[in-house]
This record gives C-alpha cells, structure tokens and sequence, in this order.
C-alpha cells in the first residue's frame, strides 16, 4: 500500500464524564517528526501517544492535538472544614446566651460561611484516562492512515502513468539509435568524397572511424538499466511498505541514466527525447516527496 505523508485525521467521544477528542495532522518530512499539544493533566501520557502514532507512521512530519473537557462534577471532591465548622457553631452558641437570642443555627448557614466547604479535583486515575484517549487517539489515526492511503493511491496512479510514458520514451530512443552507425558512416563517406573527390577512399579507416563513434555513443547498456529500472519501481509500488526512500534512490538512478544517454547522443531527435525523459523522471521526483 502507498501512503501519502499528507493526511488528517480526527475523533471524539464522551467517556467517564470527559469529553475527549484527539486531532491528527502531517505534512512532509524525510524523517518521522512527532509534536504535540496535551492538556496538563494528560502531560504523562507524551511518549505513550507517541509510540502509538509512530507504530502506524514511519515518515513525515506528524502534530497530535488532544483536548479534554469535564461534562460532569465526577472528578471534582468537596471536603468539610469540621474543625472551622465548630468553631462557626461554637461562636454562634455562645453569641445566642450572651445575647439572649434564639440559637437557629443550621447545616445550611453554616455551609456559606468562607472556607467551610472546599472543591478540590479528585485523584486522576491516570490508567483509566489513558485507556480513554488511547481508545479516541486510536480511532483518529484510523482515519489519519486511510486518509493518507487514499492520497497515496493517487499517487501511484501518476507515477505508474508517468513510467509508461517512460517505457515509450526508451522504445523509441532505442529505435532512433539503430541506425545511428550507419548514418555516421553514410555522412562520413559522403564528407571524405566532397573532401578527395576522384581519390581513394580508405575502407579500413572509415570502418575504424565507424566502430569508434559507435563505442563512444553506445546507449544499449542505459536503456536496458532504465527498462530495468522502472520495472523495480513497478515492483516497489506494489510492496506493503514504507517506499518513499527506496523510490528516492531509483529515481536518481533514472536520471542518471538519462544524463548518460543525452550526453552520448548528438542526435536532435533523440535529444528531444530524453528532455521529454527528464521531464517525466523530474514530475515522478516531484510526487515521490509526498510518499512515505
């Protein structure tokens, strides 16, 4: 399967109380790149979530967005002063003798009195939170992954189009060239007798002239690596794998290649050629940065 470096991926879903939801997104990178934005209080869960991406992404550069929000009081304790409550009720007992009123003293008045009841956050069961956003984390990265499976598909279309455009641009190289010794020794011959006019010409140096120029502009061997070539590219595009740098390094090969052709070969159309050649192994360049 091809795999983009680009994608996004979001979920979200109400757990134990908690709103939860985790965002993913990625943008290219020639190494895996994690960076993410945690509340404080999941700050211990860091190398976790990021084990969890990189067990699913091995390029690109990946930011992990997570946000908590508490929809119930679950996590929230309230606690009693009793040692301040008695004092209150103490103070309002001896103020009812002194001044000779009715003690009503109640539950409620001494609840508003400051400092009595307290909120404070309860214990985090950090195994329980962690089992929650993973859950939510899990199922943004599926769609994270099958986003990125979708842009790398496209993406091996181009390429797979553009290496049989190849294939042809090679075919027809191969044809332009069959003929190229014999041109150069038709011009060669046709160059000596405008030169010598009624005079011998020498048989054994044209020859020799011929089987030099052939040596010197032979493409057999870059063809058939360049058919070679893009045949293991096809095979790359098909493995179950991360591809991006094997494909990196077949496209240099490509190039290559093709420098060496163009530099062997003065002949206009085949030059044509390879620049149409170039032109197709620099547009598979283009598209294999965004392969992971």
């Amino acid at each position: 399967m091809v795999l983009s470096m680009t994608g996004y991926g979001r979920a979200g879903a109400l757990l134990h109380g908690r709103d939860i939801k985790v965002e993913l997104r990625s943008v290219n990178a020639r190494f895996f790149e994690y960076s993410s934005r945690l509340p404080r209080s999941c700050a211990f869960m860091e190398d976790k979530l990021k084990q969890l991406v990189a067990s699913r992404v091995s390029r690109g550069k990946v930011e992990l967005s997570l946000s908590l929000q508490t929809v119930t009081a679950a996590d929230t304790v309230v606690t009693v002063n009793w040692q301040l409550a008695q004092g209150y009720r103490t103070a309002l007992n001896a103020m009812s003798e002194r001044m000779d009123l009715k003690n009503d003293v109640t539950v409620g008045m001494l609840a508003r009195f400051p400092d009595v009841l307290t909120q404070t956050a309860a214990p985090t069961n950090e195994e329980e939170l962690w089992q929650d956003v993973q859950s939510v984390a899990g199922q943004a990265l599926d769609a994270f992954v099958a986003m990125r499976a979708t842009e790398g598909e496209k993406l091996k279309e181009d390429v797979s189009g553009r290496l049989t455009t190849i294939e042809a641009l090679v075919a027809q190289i191969e044809k332009d060239s069959a003929g190229r010794v014999q041109a150069y020794s038709e011009k060669l011959y046709a160059r000596l007798q405008e030169l010598l006019g009624d005079r011998n010409i020498d048989e054994a140096r044209l020859v020799t002239e011929a089987a030099i120029f052939a040596d010197k502009t032979a493409i057999d061997e870059e063809t058939v690596r360049l058919h070679s070539h893009v045949g293991q590219y096809r095979e790359i595009l098909e493995l179950n794998e991360p591809i991006g740098r094997k494909l990196d390094f077949l496209t240099q090969e490509l190039n290559r290649e093709s420098n060496t052709i163009g530099s062997k070969c003065q002949d206009v159309a085949i030059t044509r050629l390879v620049v149409e050649l170039k032109s197709e192994i620099e547009k598979i360049r283009e598209q294999i940065q965004n392969i992971e």
